[in-house]
């Protein structure tokens, strides 16, 4: 064994461990005691053994044993192999107390047998990955009293010799769960002294030999995340320095090692989410306050996202500020924890496609107050988990069907504010939000006038009415271009002859493809609205300018290609904006001249393509010259075509001063641009060129023409006429040439061509330019008129539809059917214009007859009948029963609902109870969503002995079923072999039975009939159950079955046989009608009972069909369930007193507990009050300007706040909108502290009064 001094000698385990301890001990205190003395000696050395970027020496005593180089301030480590022979013999390298910065990559690669490296009391900031590599002899490594802030990943790879690792007094703040792998016969391990605030469970499991382990002076976050820590120093009590909480307070001082489970507690995951991983988390934006998960960015002057956002993030609070647009970035996405997003009162115009996509954990999103316009399905593509959406005070007038398709779990959304309009393209939106019946915030009508102020849910289906002349929703929806084809956000249009780029391509493309076309011009105005444009190929075209500011607004473009085209000129700010493209092509065009800054706003540009191309290397280039060589973005294909003395040079190699001018500039080149070296102006005329390669010519006086080629003489101005040609005779006199079929002194009579024209039939003829027409009378047609039309035969019956055609002989009239109309009988009336159709059903047009399309229960021709025949003036009338039917007690105003067998709920909504009768019989419900804990309970009634109760998962699974009349589990996390439990009790004697299911991660616990509990353990690596299989209740289909009884999670794949019922997960009472049914019935067969919502049961027979007429049976259409009522309900003729109500903002309310009072109330809107709801609320905010004083401290001047007052009726006035301000506040002792003070900025009538 080698050791220090360099001598050879055995020593036991039990001396070497106290060594190291000893070492330890010594080191630990040494920080603290060690001076911080200047370096007053140099070492020099004669044998080049080591450098270092100031002069290295070595200095030994007595006889060499190893190399030390200490106190002589330095600064970089730079070694090189000049005498590895001597490290060999030494074994050692000390280079303590110098102001070493960083360790780079393979800094000790020559040394392979070093077996101590002491780096101590230095300024180390950053040691490279591979900088330890080979060192398979390292034995110490001493680290101590640097500035270390992160290990980075493989630092300690192959040490595994290494048995003392010393990284105390550094800045670490991070520990990678797997920078220790390697370490198996480390003993001693100090990371004392440092900011490390959590470790992840398993950092330490690859140090097997670790007898000794340094903690102490770390801020540890004493949450349910370091639980495994505590029990491992309980496990293994090496932890010898006292490590300690430092947070939560309630755990300050507690050593590590002394806590319970209990104890460690997690209600904020901040800290601990990125143990283990490193990823930084980023510090708080500018302008912005962050606590725990929530960045609050209220009134930050944000004109766009922040650029860095901590990836913890849970709320992000983005409103009262300037954004214009969220999608461009794709900060958000790196969000994957973010469930409220805040981005209200901003400068919103539009939401881009997949703007939100990957923010599945989502909840809540706010976007009102902003300049919305349109909402459609693709705003909100995965948002998987939205339940509230808010769009209230923006511009939305109207919103794409299927808008909200993507949000599956929205439960409420705000639309108020808006001016909806609900003609025939809303009708949708109002059939949806009915649908769902649990949504809540419905918006209302903005126009037109009649439902204004209306509730979109009801509006008749016959209201939702266009005029004809309104457009699709939107009116301006972006479509896919005729000529292109449209994948996502990828556009494509090569080969589709296009000759200009087309318009209205979709403002959300990121890729567009317009290759292969004879496109001439890049249009700015047609590229300008494709902010989130990213790719674009122009390639193969025509082009031949470049014109200024071509790209500008492309902000988002990283790849340009517009090669082979016929490039010539490119104007000085062509590119101008484009400061995120990274390639440019132009490749195989005729450029020759680049103007100096052309490139300026290029700054991510990594290639550039400019082969091909006649460049001309003078001076003009020479700045491109410089450009190409400082990045090496051009390849080094680009060629020089001139002048001679630089023909067919490389631009990257060729030197910078070789780009001379040494002569006149060919007219050819310098043509490209400027037409006017062209020389097209004749006559001594200026030429003045203009943009995109244009030029003007300016005439000398007598002359005139784009070229100034005409003089001016009695032809000026061409007094000829229908292009005749005009020619001079003598001074001042002319004569024109006219074309053939005009004549005239100036070209101005066309020549009559009817003279002898052919027209049959009294037929019209119309003179033309040498020909003529003949217009044929009713009942002729042919060139000249000379066929009569055969009306109403085989070989012309225009008439459709079974109509009558009837000849008139100059025209033919169509008898059309009843129900049609138009010439030919093609047209059908609309007979639902004026339909009878009642109770919000639909009318679908006939011919000459509508049918009406009842909603819900209702039924009868026109859908007047409800769920039972009342007489009009009944409740039932307008009842909300789904599953059952409408009753009215004796004596009372209001309707209760009686439920079918198996639903309940208050309308008969939920289906709580289903009978299981055939034997492939099962429920598919949503996944069991649990990680950690779960609570299953049912109950059953079964006569038989097997059968499959629930099923969940694949080889990790839970499975309950009956086992010959007695509960059998099987449970498995994945953690093989599964574990088996059965009950004690036996529950197939068709009583009810109460079966419950807890699992608590490795663990499950079994009750029936609120008995004693049974658990079983299902031990292994994976620490609880997680399945994505949907939860089958009563059976399973045949394919799983198969699979299921294979791996033997269940005996049998007989499906339970009897009834099941109010099934709760996690206490909360499950809608068995939610999910898929399979070969069940609701109830429970026989002997039924019929609920009453918030009443006693009544047991009832089954209705017997009696024939007599006095029985007055009530008939549920849609259910086919009959029952008979007493005769006095049915007879009583009640009023509705709601029929002439007078509330003006509020509902009309019958009063239902009867008595002398008044015959209905008024259920006022949100601030509204009076006796018949007609006192407008007067909530407002009253500013006032005061100190803020809190415990005799003072704000340093008056704060501008508000509150507020007035009424809101039953409610509340309260803030709808505050902000939080930071004030300074000074006390009466000199200290001062901030503090955060909410200002109210908006006020409003609330419900929530607390």
């Amino acid at each position: 064994m080698h050791y220090i001094n360099g001598s050879d000698f055995k020593l036991s385990k039990i001396k070497m461990h106290y060594k190291l301890l000893l070492l330890a001990i010594v080191l630990f205190l040494a920080p603290q005691v060690i001076s911080k003395r200047k370096p007053t000696r140099k070492c020099t050395v004669t044998r080049k053994d080591i450098r270092i970027r100031t002069q290295l020496a070595a200095k030994g005593s007595g006889h060499t044993s190893f190399m030390k180089c200490r106190d002589t301030l330095y600064v970089q480590l730079n070694l090189e192999p000049y005498n590895i022979q001597f490290f060999e013999l030494s074994g050692q390298m000390r280079l303590e107390q110098n102001q070493i910065s960083e360790v780079p990559p393979r800094a000790f690669a020559p040394y392979r047998k070093l077996r101590r490296i002491d780096l101590s009391n230095n300024q180390i900031t950053s040691i490279a990955g591979d900088a330890f590599q080979g060192l398979k002899s390292l034995a110490s490594l001493v680290l101590y009293g640097n500035k270390i802030t992160e290990l980075v990943a493989g630092v300690f790879t192959g040490l595994t010799s290494l048995q003392l690792l010393l990284l105390n007094a550094n800045k670490i703040s991070c520990l990678r769960r797997d920078v220790f792998t390697d370490l198996r016969s480390l003993n001693l391990l100090s990371l004392y002294d440092n900011n490390i605030k959590t470790i992840q469970n398993g950092t330490f499991d690859s140090l097997s030999s670790i007898q000794t382990l340094h903690l102490g002076r770390n801020p540890f976050v004493c949450d349910c995340s370091l639980q495994w820590l505590s029990d491992y120093l309980e496990l293994h009590p090496i932890e010898t320095s006292g490590a300690r909480c430092e947070n939560p307070r309630r755990l300050q001082r507690r050593k590590l090692n002394a806590l319970t489970d209990e104890r460690l507690k997690c209600t904020d995951e901040t800290v601990s989410l990125y143990a283990g991983s490193c990823v930084t988390a980023e510090e708080c934006p500018r302008g912005c306050s962050c606590r725990g998960t929530t960045v609050d960015c209220t009134a930050a002057g944000l004109t766009s996202l922040p650029e860095t956002l901590p990836p913890y993030t849970t709320d992000l609070l983005l409103s009262d500020n300037e954004i214009r647009e969220v999608g461009s970035s794709g900060i958000l996405r790196d969000l994957q924890r973010l469930r409220r997003l805040v981005l209200s009162n901003n400068h919103l115009r539009r939401i881009p496609p997949n703007a939100f996509h990957g923010l599945n954990t989502l909840t809540d999103l706010d976007l009102s107050d902003n300049d919305l316009f349109e909402v459609n399905n693709r705003m909100f593509q995965g948002l998987t988990s939205l339940k509230a959406l808010s769009l209230t005070d923006n511009k939305v007038t109207c919103i794409s069907p299927g808008a909200f398709t993507p949000l599956p779990d929205l439960t409420e959304i705000n639309l108020d504010g808006n001016p909806l309009r609900c003609n025939c393209h809303m009708s949708w939106l109002a059939e949806w939000l009915r649908s769902q019946g649990t949504i809540r915030g419905i918006p209302r009508c903005h126009t037109p006038t009649r439902f204004r102020d209306t509730l979109i849910t009801e509006v008749p289906s016959s209201g939702f009415a266009c005029d004809g002349e309104e457009a699709g929703c939107l009116g301006t929806e972006e479509r896919c271009p005729k000529q292109c084809r449209c994948e996502g956000t990828v556009v494509r249009c090569s080969r589709a002859y296009l000759r200009s780029i087309p318009k209205g391509i979709p403002s959300h493309t990121t890729e567009l493809y317009l290759d292969m076309n004879e496109i001439s011009e890049i249009d700015p105005e047609a590229l300008g609205h494709l902010t989130a444009l990213a790719r674009l190929d122009l390639s193969n075209n025509q082009i031949a300018v470049l014109q200024n500011n071509s790209f500008s607004t492309l902000h988002q473009l990283s790849t340009l290609i517009i090669s082979d085209n016929k490039l010539q000129c490119i104007q000085r700010d062509a590119f101008a904006g484009l400061r995120k493209i990274r390639l440019l092509s132009l490749h195989g065009n005729d450029i020759s001249k680049i103007p100096d800054g052309a490139f300026k706003d290029l700054v991510a540009i990594t290639h550039i393509a400019l082969g091909a191309n006649p460049l001309y290397c003078d001076c003009g280039l020479s700045w491109f010259s410089e450009w190409v060589k400082g990045d090496y973005v051009e390849p080094g294909i680009a060629r020089c075509a001139g002048p001679a003395t630089m023909m067919d040079k490389l631009v990257l190699t060729t030197p910078t001063h070789s780009f001379k001018c040494s002569g006149k500039t060919p007219d050819e080149v310098l043509a490209k641009c400027d037409l006017c070296y062209t020389r097209p102006c004749e006559n001594g005329a200026a030429c003045h060129p203009l943009a995109n390669r244009s030029y003007e010519c300016r005439c000398p006086p007598a002359y005139h023409g784009p070229k100034c080629q005409y003089k001016i003489d009695a032809c000026y101005g061409n007094p000829c006429e229908n292009q005749g040609t005009c020619k001079v005779l003598e001074a001042g006199r002319f004569s024109c040439h006219c074309p053939d079929g005009f004549e005239g002194m100036r070209c101005e009579t066309n020549i009559d061509d009817c003279d002898n024209h052919k027209c049959e039939n009294n037929a019209t003829c119309i003179d033309l330019v040498q020909e003529y027409k003949c217009k044929c009378p009713d009942g002729y047609t042919g060139e000249y008129c000379e066929k009569k039309i055969p009306f109403c035969t085989k070989e012309f019956n225009p008439c459709k539809n079974g109509a009558t055609c009837v000849d008139h002989f100059t025209h033919y009239e169509c008898q059309c059917p009843h129900g049609l109309f138009g010439q030919n009988c093609t047209e059908n009336l609309d007979d639902c214009s004026n339909n009878l159709c009642q109770n919000g059903a639909s009318c679908v047009d006939g011919i000459n007859e509508y049918t009406c399309k009842c909603d819900g229960d209702y039924s009868g021709k026109f859908c007047e009948v409800g769920p039972a025949v009342y007489l009009q003036t009944s409740p039932c009338q307008q009842n909300d029963c789904q599953n059952g039917i409408c009753f009215v007690p004796p004596n009372s105003k209001d309707y209760i609902c009686k439920c079918s067998p198996g639903f309940s709920g208050k309308h008969c909504e939920y289906l709580t109870r289903v009978h299981f009768g055939t034997n492939n019989s099962f429920l598919a419900m949503d996944p069991l969503k649990h990680k950690q804990s779960s609570n299953v309970t049912l109950r059953i009634r079964t006569n038989q002995e097997n059968g499959i109760i629930l099923y969940t998962g694949e080889s990790a699974h839970l499975a309950v079923e009956l086992f010959k009349g007695r509960i059998r589990v099987s449970f498995d996390v994945g953690n093989y072999p599964m574990s088996n439990m059965f009950s004690y009790e036996v529950v197939n004697d068709g009583e009810w039975h109460t079966i419950e299911l807890v699992t608590d991660k490795q663990n499950i616990t079994m009750r029936i009939d609120h008995g004693t509990a049974r658990t079983i353990l299902n031990d292994g690596q994976k620490e609880y159950l997680k399945v994505n299989t949907p939860l089958f209740l009563g059976g399973v289909p045949k394919d799983i079955g198969e699979t299921a009884i294979k791996q033997w999670h269940i005996r049998e794949t007989t499906s339970f046989n009897g009834c099941m019922e109010k099934m709760y997960l996690n206490r909360r009472l499950q809608n068995l009608g939610s999910g898929k049914q399979h070969k069940t019935s609701p109830g429970c067969g026989g002997e039924e009972t019929v609920r009453d919502q918030g009443k006693e049961q009544v047991n009832l027979k089954k209705p017997q069909k009696v024939a007599k007429p006095t029985d007055r049976r009530i008939k549920n259409n849609s259910r086919n369930e009959v029952q008979v009522h007493p005769p006095d309900i049915v007879e009583t003729r009640q009023v509705d007193p709601c029929e002439d109500h007078k509330c003006r903002r509020g509902r009309c309310k019958p009063n239902t507990s009867g008595g002398s009072g008044p015959s209905y109330t008024c259920r006022c809107r949100t601030g509204w009050s009076g006796k018949f709801c007609d006192q407008a609320p007067s909530c407002r905010k009253e500013q006032f300007t005061e100190y803020y004083v809190e415990n005799g401290c003072r704000s340093r001047k008056p704060i501008k706040n508000a509150i507020c007052s007035g009424s809101c009726g039953q409610n509340c006035c309260k803030p709808r909108k505050t902000k939080l301000r930071k004030v300074r506040l000074i006390c009466n002792d000199g200290t001062s502290y901030t503090k955060e003070i909410e200002i109210i900025r908006k006020c409003r009538c609330s419900k929530r009064c607390y």
